[in-house]
């Protein structure tokens, strides 16, 4: 069965507002077509609303500058209207007439302003005679400019120039608007000077401005919207047989040797898709071929060891009667007779290893369960392989503060496994003790084999459980072992739905330790019997007695009985 793209996974997670944050992580690591189209996104909008704030920026001074140029030119021009009405008038010293060209000039002033806000003050007077007050606009009473003095100073000291400043302008609805106040003098002659101030209102322009800035952010939005939905529709055409080809992949890891990819044109994407099919093609036919290479390996080495079994056999009869009677012989002839038993004996094993390896390999091979106890098992195999123990002298203890209660295994390949890891421990364990240990958990049983000789180096001990290797090959087997023993090992734990494992040091020794779970659906992990040997001595009274090894000198009588499983208690000990 293939595994859901991760688009259908992830799309499962945005069920609510509070699952939004994982669900867009979960997006984010397992789609390239989201993760590519968010970065677009993000790049895109971040890109426009840069370009929006700077249009905006300068829109607003450009259409700032411009109703600032028009209001100048505007008060220029009826401040000059203003002054040829003042300047072509017959004023004289009579009262009546000053008033009368003055009161014309102020109509001039406000026709050509274009503003209703003017305000004029007396700067100066000139002569000795009449002179007319300031005057101010109906609008202007109503709301007062605010003019500062540095305004007034600026239109007092240079007279022939304007002076403007921004100010903000009271609306009638009580609001305020942007609004700009220009000051001249006008100059009456033979009566006084007059600074003459003349407010423009802005609002408009502010309501250019702002309805500018809504039309770059919602064309910088739709911007956005399209962008996205062409980036996904784009990223959409090529991630599209991007997953087709994930999923096949994974179809053709699962075993579907026939699946392959349609291939559409002629562009890079068609190229990829001939190329996996070509793989895929590349991949069957040599697993094909390899397959009944090893279809005829193992029905070669089944067949051999099949027809051998009957020429050994019968080998094997005369060479027990001719071993029997080999004290009827001289000692060469007695000799020869009995390496003859020995080797034909160890012919036998290998066949019958080879035997079980065909099985292994042909997938024939089946558990005969029962509820069998570990710890039983192991004394069963101590207690029998204790003379071959001794004949190396090498002293076998067991420790069993667990496995007692009864687990589903097949009995007779557990014997197998443990009778192995016993006789290499024998075999390769230099004289010293060897410890079984065996404890169990709620989830597992486990027994470990222990002995303190030469050891392995941490390469060696990764190639321990193929067939037919050895760490030294010059060293000689001298317990009869096939090569294949290990293997065998392996297979069984396996079988068991276990472990077996190795952990060995060079001049420290060597630790096996084969889990076997309490049922077919559990979880072993860390195991009840360490991999690695621990560091602390325990007091395991009324199980095992105390051990000493060779090269130890000097233990303390009064620290009581050393648990054997502890390598602390192998610190000092000859390699």
């Amino acid at each position: 069965m293939v595994a859901n793209p991760p688009t259908r996974v992830t799309a499962a997670l945005w069920g609510g507002p509070r699952k939004w944050p994982d669900a867009v992580a979960a997006s984010w690591r397992s789609s390239m077509r989201f993760r590519a189209t968010a970065i677009t996104l993000i790049l895109t909008s971040l890109a426009i609303f840069i370009i929006c704030v700077v249009m905006a920026l300068v829109i607003r001074g450009d259409l700032f500058e411009s109703r600032k140029d028009e209001a100048l030119h505007n008060a220029r021009a009826a401040v000059s209207a203003a002054q040829k009405q003042l300047d072509s008038g017959q004023t004289g010293d009579d009262r009546a007439t000053i008033a009368a060209v003055w009161g014309e000039a102020q109509r001039v002033l406000g026709r050509t302003a274009s503003s209703s806000r003017i305000v004029g003050f007396i700067s100066e007077t000139q002569g000795e005679g009449y002179t007319p007050t300031g005057f101010r606009s109906l609008e202007y009473s109503s709301g007062q400019m605010a003019l500062s003095n540095e305004l007034r100073t600026r239109v007092t000291q240079v007279k022939t120039r304007q002076a403007w400043q921004s100010i903000a302008l009271p609306q009638p609805d009580g609001s305020v608007a942007a609004g700009i106040v220009v000051g001249q003098l006008l100059e009456f002659r033979g009566v006084g000077t007059y600074e003459v101030y003349i407010a423009y209102d802005l609002a408009d322009a502010d309501e250019t401005l702002l309805f500018v800035q809504r039309t770059l952010w919602f064309a910088g939005i739709t911007l956005v919207a399209l962008i996205a939905g062409i980036s996904w529709l784009v990223l959409r055409s090529v991630s599209a047989p991007i997953i087709e080809a994930a999923e096949t992949s994974e179809r053709l890891a699962a075993g579907d040797l026939e699946v392959r990819l349609p291939v559409h044109g002629e562009d890079e994407l068609a190229s990829l898709g001939r190329s996996f099919n070509a793989m895929a093609d590349s991949i069957r036919s040599q697993i094909k071929e390899l397959a009944e290479l090893s279809l005829v390996q193992q029905r070669f080495v089944s067949d051999v060891s099949h027809e051998l079994r009957t020429p050994l056999t019968t080998i094997r009869l005369a060479a027990e009667m001719i071993n029997d009677t080999r004290s009827e012989f001289d000692p060469v002839t007695a000799r020869t007779a009995e390496l003859l038993h020995t080797q034909v004996q160890r012919f036998e094993t290998l066949l019958s290893d080879l035997l079980e390896i065909s099985r292994y390999d042909a997938g024939s091979v089946q558990l005969e369960v029962e509820a069998t106890s570990l710890a039983q098992l192991a004394e069963e195999m101590v207690d029998q392989l204790r003379p071959l123990a001794a004949a190396h002298d090498t002293e076998l203890r067991l420790v069993a503060p667990g496995g007692y209660s009864p687990v589903d295994m097949d009995p007779r390949r557990v014997r197998r496994v443990l009778r192995n890891l016993i006789g290499n421990a024998i075999e390769h364990g230099e004289g010293e003790p060897i410890i079984v240990t065996v404890d169990s958990d709620q989830r597992a049983v486990a027994v470990g084999v222990r002995d303190f000789g030469l050891g392995m180096r941490p390469e060696d001990a990764e190639h321990v459980f193929d067939r037919f290797w050895r760490a030294d090959p010059s060293r000689k087997r001298t317990i009869g072992g096939t090569g294949l023993g290990l293997s065998i090992a392996l297979g069984d734990a396996k079988l068991h739905r276990g472990t077996l494992e190795v952990w060995s040091e060079l001049g420290v020794g060597t630790n096996f330790v084969l889990t076997i779970p309490r049922g077919p659906d559990i979880e072993i992990g860390a195991g009840p019997v360490p991999l690695e040997p621990q560091e602390a001595l325990v007091d395991l009274v009324d199980v095992t007695e105390p051990i000493t090894l060779r090269g130890v000198r000097d233990l303390p009588e009064a620290a009581g009985p050393a648990d054997p499983t502890d390598p602390a208690a192998t610190k000092g000990q000859s390699s």
